[in-house]
């Protein structure tokens, strides 16, 4: 099954957008999953209106394919926002709560140690989460 990557970036007007790094496609909304799913209808109409018009395009759009989606940080913790604090993340993470305000309003962007570090810790959470049970 092909594999596509899509990045979600939160834009100066506080909308979203997602765009494949290796494909022409891209997608726009007021929220995450709707840029996403903005994403995936512009694939389709890539598809249906190459098929009417009868123009080329790779086959793999044909068959299955997964849309692998990854946000920049700045994105990230600015969606996350409401529901993991930068206090909650620090403790999480090991970085400074006030460092982690900053990757998330754009004053500083993290290097690749801290970025790692971040994703880590949301990986170690959600793994405690998804182990709970109530």
């Amino acid at each position: 099954m092909k594999q596509i990557t899509a990045i979600i970036e939160k834009n100066s007007d506080g909308g979203f957008s997602a765009y494949c790094t290796d494909e022409m496609f891209s997608g726009m909304g007021d929220t995450a999953e709707a840029a996403k799913e903005d994403l995936k209808q512009s694939i389709r109409h890539f598809v249906e209106s190459s098929r009417e018009d009868g123009y080329q395009y790779p086959e793999w759009l044909d068959g299955e394919y997964e849309i692998v989606y990854k946000f920049d940080t700045q994105s990230l913790l600015q969606y996350y926002a409401g529901i993991i604090t930068p206090a909650a993340l620090g403790r999480l993470s090991g970085i400074n709560p006030k460092q982690l305000w900053s990757y998330a309003h754009g004053k500083s962007k993290p290097r690749e140690a801290q970025v790692k570090r971040i994703e880590e810790a949301l990986h170690r959470l959600g793994s405690e989460l998804s182990s709970l049970s109530l």
